[in-house]
């Protein structure tokens, strides 16, 4: 498989210009539990960057630490070189450079407008200005038509709109979301990504995003960073961390992978060392296979099928998008398009 000649492009457009040094943090109370251990990164400028990880792996408490609201118990975290203030240091946490939208909208007025939410963090010193720019932003999110109804009477997806304007406004070199897609609809999730996308774009805004959602981070990072338990595991292009994970638990968090020992694989004629992925769409289910499964569980999940196949060795998942032409119980063959071996 070829990798995307425009996520080629964006990459090597890119600089660093923010990076982490052996950054450690544990929350008061809990000294032998720390939640961000000894992790290193670079992030480059306009794109998006987005950090992915299971529940309770430090996605927020990292963002937090490169935002400034909270400060490293141990290394450093610099922007253009320098040093993000701590928070002791400043009467209000938080870069200058960077804004930070959270789940919450907990920086939204429910009860003032829309325009209000985001007209008030302009100073009134230039009040043409300050119109102009309020207009701006309410149409770079597209949600000019809203600027006179409350934030308490529009939609989830809206507020998150009115949020990222409010933080726009700034002009910011680097915003920071924390689960931005997370209380949107369904859908009009894909159309605000893509808003998003286009933004960074057209204006240069660098993103650091946290998700736990494997498919919006593909779609729409330029870069992706894995952490499990406070741990980078592993960090690169969204094409190569889904086609060449190092490890496996990064192929089971982007993609449900199937997981092979090396004793499993040598089961179906795949020799190695060490772990194998699998990807459910690399596997095809046919007649043809020398291999006798049973079908144990055959699941539709809307645009395609997640069929559950047996034998005495092996359970393997697999994705179709057609509709099976077998049954719960039948015998078939099986096909391994694709395979990876990892590191551990």
């Amino acid at each position: 498989m070829s990798e995307d000649k425009n996520t080629v492009d964006r990459k090597r457009e890119r600089k660093e210009f923010l990076t982490g040094r052996n950054v450690s943090f544990t929350y008061p109370g809990r000294k032998s539990t720390p939640v961000v251990k000894n992790v290193s990164f670079d992030i480059s400028n306009s794109g998006i960057t987005a950090i992915i990880g299971e529940s309770g792996s430090g996605k927020s408490t990292l963002l937090k630490l490169i935002y400034g609201l909270i400060d490293p118990a141990e290394g450093e975290i610099t922007i253009n070189g320098e040093a993000i203030p701590h928070s002791q240091e400043k009467l209000i946490p938080g870069h200058v450079d960077m804004k930070i939208v959270t789940q919450d909208f907990d920086t939204l007025n429910l009860y003032a407008k829309v325009w209000d939410n985001i007209a008030s963090q302009l100073p009134n010193t230039d009040l043409v200005f300050k119109e102009k720019k309020t207009r701006e932003v309410l149409k770079l999110l597209k949600i000019e038509h809203l600027s006179e109804k409350r934030v308490a009477d529009i939609s989830g997806g809206e507020r998150q709109r009115t949020a990222i304007a409010k933080a726009l406004v700034h002009d910011p070199k680097v915003l920071l979301m924390d689960e931005p897609f997370n209380q949107v609809d369904s859908a009009f999730r894909n159309e605000l990504q893509n808003d998003v996308r286009e933004i960074v774009n057209n204006t240069g805004l660098t993103i650091i995003l946290v998700s736990h959602n494997p498919e919006e981070v593909l779609a729409i990072a330029d870069e992706v960073i894995i952490l499990k338990e406070g741990e980078i595991m592993e960090s690169g292009l969204p094409f190569q961390l889904y086609n060449r994970p190092e490890n496996t638990y990064s192929a089971r968090l982007l993609a449900k992978s199937n997981i092979l020992s090396s004793e499993e694989a040598a089961h179906i004629h795949i020799h190695a060392e060490n772990n194998v992925i699998i990807h459910r769409e690399w596997i095809e289910i046919n007649n043809r296979g020398e291999y006798g499964f049973l079908v144990e569980g055959i699941f539709f999940r809307g645009f395609y099928y997640e069929i559950l196949i047996t034998d005495d060795v092996l359970a393997l998942t697999v994705l179709t998008y057609e509709a099976p032409s077998f049954g719960l119980g039948e015998k078939v063959g099986i096909t391994v398009r694709q395979h990876h071996e990892t590191k551990d």
